[in-house]
């Protein structure tokens, strides 16, 4: 078992934040990857996410 790199676990939530992740990697996810590490990393995205579309709005309005 070796530890994911911090590119790798972005690049898991961010597949798993559009819905395109598959079962293999998931798998490794939840087999390699620490919890806390993908939490951060899925608030990040959240947050990330919410800051683009209030800046959208923001722009449109």
């Amino acid at each position: 078992m070796s530890k994911q790199s911090i590119i790798e676990v972005f690049k898991s939530v961010f597949s798993a934040f559009i819905g395109v992740q598959n079962e293999e990697n998931r798998k490794k996810a939840f087999e390699n990857g620490s919890l806390s590490t993908y939490i951060i990393a899925g608030l990040i995205f959240t947050a990330l996410f919410v800051i683009t579309i209030v800046i959208l709005v923001s722009s449109i309005i």
